[in-house]
Parts: structure tokens; sequence; C-alpha cells
């Protein structure tokens, strides 16, 4: 068969095209994988992790805050001048830009939009059928791609299944959101083959914009895979690169990118402050992994089925846990694509996934996916599965292919992990054992999926000769095997934490009932032993939060008192000063943590009421927000500090710059030897009174920022527990005012003595440009869409 040709020739002919087959297939399969669980669970899917942490959370709670829901608006305008609604979300950790918080989760994901068309309260029984719809997209994107390349189109269909069901599309449920990458990646690529071999003109750059708008992470990773394609195809001969079809390649992918900058300037100006993202590695962590181990997880994820997300069966060190780090293709793993591989010389598809394989076993390389963030993630293989897949379909197409011969080869390599199983382990004084496997269990349900999958593709490729048969029979395994191993990957995940996440539903719906019971007012709460992101279900700002993109001056305050903040806010509840200063008023917990709660906090705290199963206790300390002091200290004393002495000084002191100091410190009062002394409980509860004092006389949070009246007997520096944000503008009796970043990430503005209206009006940096470009982009797409259809209807009609 002569696959270098293959894909200029029409595969059409007089078959039936099995578009909409593959996407009901896809849809069906998926559908019965997600059924047991939604059953069990009545209605209200919940898995582990982040799914249940972000996902459920994020899309319920964004539903209705895209609908106006939550906090009034604020300052509309000022001298005409209309001002951004609908910014800032005070549910989001300490209060974050939603475009900046949420783009990388579902802002801009068509999936999120579409499931807007339903009520808020339906949101957390919508997850399982817009997972369904996702791994509908995905067959059907794929089965575009693939049917170029091959003469009969069940084979197409066979190889979308193959990508939509593969290990990285079963192991990614647990993330929910990237499967919306691994579901619009397809036709990104379909439409370059459009471009390239149809002269399709548009196509590429409408979904280059939709997969920029979708997920900008992934999207790089995206650009760095189709440039490998693009070479590969044109050294290898399968493409012509005249002048006019480069031209109109990096024309389309110009203007598709901004058709989808919407959001990713706001998010890369937002990034380049979060220091997860500018972290970049050095020395030898840009050539080598620190741990052997790495490697070998790294080559087998290309076998084996995939582990549990948060679960790992035989490696003990390296990054292995939430990596996405699996290549597996269902049913036949790697056996198809050797039997490519053995039967083909010289081709693009074989060069593609070597360089893939380098960039894999090379940091730096496999960092080039995310920007060279030193962070290890394997989240960009969902793109050569995709070649993977059609490797393997032309393998099984070509009757002069050896399909049996890798089987062994590939069986053989599975049961080579039994080595891990087997091997002694000398453990000083209590003797020897067998086996270095983290969970043998696990590891016994992955070998033998693996092992089964390949006993039944041996079966039923040992009938190939009835070619109709061996297709349909082929379909049927792969289908059922996803299925049946989707089941129990999922099962292995979701009750490994059945008895943690008993409570979940309850807690969530608990939540719900006390933002009806909270008194009025705005101010924060805290949770305690309690589940993630409960302050989204309340729709109050908390203190634990579980999100890696919220403002990055969050980061940077928790950092300067001695806090780990990377993937999730958690300061424990022993830091009581830091409860007044972030004017945390409730904390809630599960009835049967009161206990727990009382020894922990020791005093400062009454309680309140139980609601739906949940306790609350009041800060006897609640120190509304917005408030001044007399003192002030340089910002830098804080790293100095213990973190219980850190929060008690910012009680006592506001944290300046230099800069700021030259410019403002006029206004206050140096902090002198004995105001950084005597950091005792007792203390503390007289800090709190004497802020309460000057503090806001009126403080409300909007859609927008926030507003808040203040009466002051001289000028001074009023201070916001709020994360700063270059976005934000503030206000002071409608003349615009400099915000100060103080306490090394939150933010105050100097007002005038006596009264003052103040208004803090958010709109993401970047967005006003970004907004821009998007606007122009899409007028000229039309204009240049449009004409090459006229001149294709024009060029049939002669």
């Amino acid at each position: 068969m002569d696959f270098a040709n293959l894909s200029r020739r029409p595969v059409l002919g007089r078959q039936r095209d099995r578009f909409w087959l593959t996407v009901g297939l896809c849809a069906l399969t998926a559908a019965l994988i997600f059924l047991p669980f939604q059953i069990v669970d009545g209605g209200f899917f919940h898995y582990a992790g982040d799914f249940n942490g972000q996902q459920i959370g994020f899309y319920r709670y964004m539903n209705g805050f895209v609908k106006g829901n939550g906090y009034p608006d604020g300052l509309t305008s000022v001298n005409g001048q209309q001002l951004p609604t609908n910014t800032f979300s005070w549910a989001t950790d300490l209060g974050s830009g939603v475009m900046n918080a949420y783009s990388f989760y579902l802002y801009g994901s068509p999936f999120f939009w579409l499931s807007t068309l339903f009520p808020q309260s339906w949101l957390p029984y919508l997850m399982c059928p817009l997972l369904v719809l996702k791994f509908a997209v995905a067959g059907g994107g794929a089965y575009l791609y693939l049917r170029r390349y091959v003469k009969n189109l069940d084979y197409a269909a066979l190889g979308a299944c193959l990508y939509t069901f593969s290990g990285f599309g079963i192991y990614n449920i647990f993330f929910n959101h990237f499967i919306d990458v691994l579901a619009l990646f397809p036709w990104m690529l379909w439409a370059l083959d459009e471009c390239i071999y149809n002269r399709r003109h548009g196509l590429f750059a409408f979904f280059v914009a939709i997969n920029l708008l979708n997920n900008y992470f992934f999207f790089v990773g995206q650009v760095v895979f189709l440039i490998i394609y693009f070479v590969c195809k044109v050294t290898t001969g399968e493409i012509k690169l005249p002048p006019r079809l480069f031209a109109t390649l990096a024309f389309e992918s110009l203007l598709g990118v901004a058709m989808g900058c919407l959001l990713v300037w706001p998010a890369f100006l937002s990034l380049m402050q979060n220091p997860r993202t500018t972290d970049v590695s050095s020395g030898w962590g840009f050539l080598t992994y620190s741990k052997v181990q790495q490697y070998f997880a790294i080559l087998f994820s290309w076998l084996l089925p995939p582990d549990s997300p948060y679960i790992v069966s035989i490696w003990s060190e390296g990054t292995i846990k939430w990596t996405s780090m699996t290549a597996y293709l269902p049913l036949c793993s790697l056996a198809g694509v050797l039997a490519y591989w053995r039967a083909r010389q010289g081709d693009s598809r074989k060069r593609i996934v070597a360089v893939c394989a380098v960039f894999a076993l090379v940091p730096v390389l496999n960092s080039a996916f995310y920007a060279f963030n030193a962070s290890y993630y394997a989240r960009w293989y969902y793109m050569p599965v995709l070649i993977l897949a059609a490797m393997t379909i032309n393998a099984w197409e070509d009757p002069d292919t050896d399909l049996e011969r890798p089987i062994g080869v590939i069986a053989w390599l599975m049961m080579a992990t039994l080595a891990f199983a087997l091997v002694p382990v000398n453990n000083g004084e209590d003797g020897w054992s067998i086996g270095v496997l983290e969970n043998p269990d696990q590891y016994l349900a992955v070998l033998g999926f693996g092992l089964v999958g390949l006993v039944i593709y041996r079966w039923v490729v040992q009938d190939r000769a009835h070619e109709g048969r061996f297709r349909q029979r082929m379909l049927a395994a792969v289908l059922a095997f996803s299925c049946v191993f989707g089941c129990v990957h999922i099962g292995i995940g979701k009750f490994g934490q059945w008895t943690y996440d008993s409570d979940l539903v309850d807690q969530y719906q608990a939540s719900l009932d006390l933002q009806e019971a909270f008194p009025e007012g705005d101010w924060r709460v805290d949770t305690y032993n309690a589940h993630d992101n409960l302050g989204l279900w309340m729709d109050k700002s908390c203190l634990q939060f579980f999100d890696s993109t919220v403002a990055p001056s969050i980061l940077s305050f928790y950092s300067s008192l001695g806090f780990t903040r990377d993937v999730r806010s958690n300061p424990d509840v022993y830091y009581y000063a830091l409860r007044g200063l972030l004017s945390v008023r409730f904390t809630v917990m599960p009835e049967d943590q009161r206990a727990n709660f009382e020894e922990a906090v020791g005093q400062g705290w009454t309680y309140w009421d139980t609601v739906s199963g949940m306790a609350v206790y009041e800060n006897d300390n609640y120190l509304p927000m917005g408030f001044t002091y007399d003192y002030y200290v340089n910002q830098d004393i804080l790293d100095e500090m213990t973190t219980q002495d850190a929060c008690g000084l910012l009680l006592r002191a506001i944290a300046l710059s230099e800069e700021d100091i030259e410019k403002y410190g006029q206004y206050l009062t140096p902090a002198t030897d004995h105001i950084l002394t005597d950091f005792s409980y007792e203390r503390y509860v007289q800090d709190v009174a004497e802020r309460r004092e000057t503090a806001c006389s009126d403080f409300v949070m909007t859609n927008s920022g926030f507003s808040a009246e203040i009466q002051l007997d001289r000028e001074n520096l009023v201070f916001f527990s709020v994360p700063y944000d270059d976005g934000f503008t503030a206000y002071v009796n409608g003349q615009e005012a400099e915000i100060l970043r103080v306490d090394n990430g939150m933010m105050a503005v100097l007002c005038p003595a006596g009264w003052s209206n103040i208004d803090f009006v958010y709109s993401p940096a970047g967005l006003s440009l970004s907004r821009t470009v998007t606007l122009i982009a899409i007028p000229v797409w039309l204009i240049y869409t449009g004409w090459f259809f006229w001149e294709r209807r024009k060029s049939r009609k002669h």
C-alpha cells in the first residue's frame, strides 16, 4: 500500500461515511462507562481529588457567575466612561479576577458555555453527560483526521475509538477539562491537513482560535507538536511546500492566534507573576531526570494501561502522580504500532513518534510543551497518541503487515515488569522481602488488563483473512475493552476514596443551606477538616481553596508569611492572627469535628449554630475589611519572622516597600522595637480592637471589585486584605487614586481626612489589547474565508 500518497486519495467513493456512527459509538461507550457510577451516586457523579474539588464546583459556580448571580454591580461609570462588571470573583480564594483564574479550567471552553444553557442547580448532575459529549466530539474529530489515511472508512472509525478511549482519555477524566483538549485537538490537525492537501481556507485558522481559547496552557504544546508534525512531513517528502502554501499556513496560524487571543494576553500577564510558571529547569535538570525510575515510568506508560492518577503501582520515586503520563492504546497497546514500524521505511509518522519519544525522555524538551516550565508533566501525550492510532489502523488495513509477531514482543515487555514484583529486598533487621511494588493489587489489575487485551487482540487478528468480520470484531473488542477498563480505572480511584467522600454531596448541600443561613454582610469564611472549595458553594471568599491559577499576589502574600501556597491555600487553624487580618468571620466544619477544632484553636471562637450537619463558629476577633494603621514596617522584615509573629505584626503595622515608604511613610510612624515584640494572644485581641476603631463603616463586595466608606480624623492609608492585581483601578471620592501593593500582596489606598467613598473596579490587565486584536481578526477571517468559499463555488459552476 502506498501510504505516502494515500493522503491525497479520495476515500469516500461509494462508501457510506462513518462520521456519525463514530460519534454515536464513542458517546454510547462513554455513557456505558459512566452509567454505573451515576446510578451508584444517585445522579450526582463524584470521582476523586481534582474532579470533586475543582471540576464540579467550578462548573457549577461559574455557571451562576457568568449569569450575574451573587454579588451586585459595583461602580459602573466614571465621568461618562463605562466600567466593566462581572469581572472579579470573591469566592475564588481571597478574591481573583475571574478570567485569569478560570481560563485554564473552563472560561474559554465551548463545552462550558454550552452548559450555561442549563440552570446552575443542574450542573453537578450534568458532569457525566458533558463528558459523554466531549468523548463524542473527540471521536468525531479523530475520525475526520484519520479518514484521509485509510481506504476503508471502518478503519478510520476504529482509529478514532483507539484515540478517544486511549489511556490518556480514560486517565484524564480525573481532571475533566483535559478531556476538552483531547476532544478539540484532532479537529485542528484535520483542518491543517485540509489546508495542506485540499487547499481549504479558513478552517485551520478557526480551529487554531478554538483550541487557543479553550486552553492556552495546552495550546503551547500544540504549537510545538504541529511544528514537529509539519517538519516531519516536509522532510519525508509527504508535503511539497511551495511559497504560496507556506504563506497560507503562516497567515492562517497568525489569524487563528489573533482570533483566539482574547483570554491569552491577560492570562500571560498574570502567569508571568506566578512563581509556578516562571520556575525554569537548569543545570542537570535540563538534560536528565533526577530519578532513574522516571525513565522506566515513561517507557512503560506507552505500553501498559494507566494507574489511577493519585495511586502508583510500581514507582516509589520520580514525578508520577497526576502527570497524565500514559500513551496506551486500548486492547492492542503498541502491537499495531510495532507492526507498522517494522513494515515501513522513511515514514513521517515513524519520525513524528521517534521525535516525541526523544522529547519525552529529555527534560528540557519535554518542558518545551509547557513553555519550559520546570514542573514535570506528560499532558501532551494525547497528540502522539493520535499518530499511534493512525499507525495502528494502517497496519491493520495492510494485508502484507505481520500483526501477530509484535504481539509477543509487547507481551514480553509487559511481563518484564514482574521483575519489580519479584526482586528481593533487604530490609535490614526486618529481614528480606519480595518486590518493590507500591500497590500490588492495582499493578496486577493493570498488568492483567494489558495481557488480556493482547490475548483478545491476538484472537481477533487470527481471523484477519475475513476482512469484514475482522473489522467488526476489532471494533467490538476495542469498545468492550475500553468500557470495562474505563469502569475499573474509575472505580479504583473512586472507591479508593469512598469512605473519605461519603459525605461529599452532603457537605455541598449544607454549604448551599449555609449561604441562606448566614447573616447579611460581606466577610470571609474558613473551613476546618472539610472538603475542598466549599466557599464556591457558599459563594464566600474562603481561606481554604484549591486552584492553581488564582491571583499571583496571593502566592507572594502567603509565601512572605512562611506558608506554602502552590496549588492550594490551606493555612492551618493554629494561625489565629491571620484570621483576624483577613476578616474571617465564621469557620465551618462537620459537626463531628467540633471537639478537634476547639482543642486546636483553644480560644477566640464561639459556637454559632449547626446547619445541615455543618457546625459554624464565629470569630470573637472578627475585623471588618478596610482599616488603617498608625505604624509601618519594611515588608522585608516579614521574611525574618516566624509565621505566627508575622501575622500578628500585620495587625499592628502595615508592611510597605522601600519606594512606598519614601512616598507615603510621612502618613505613618515607623515601627520601633517595642512594636516588633509581644505577639501574645492578649496583644492580638488588643490590636484587633484598635484596628476596628478606624475600620470602614461600610464595605460591599461587588462583581467587579468592592466599594467602601470610611471616616478618618487624618489623611492616612486605608488597607484592604484584597489581593493586589494590576487590573484594579481605585477611585477615592470619584477621583482615580494610586493603589499601593502592601504586605507583599495586598492593597492600600491613600484617603483624606473626613468622610471618603472608595471604589475599586477590576478589569483584567491586557484585556483591552487582546479584545481589540480579536475584534479586528474576526471580520478579517470572515472576509478571507468568504472570499475563498465564493471562489470555490464559482470554479465549480464553471
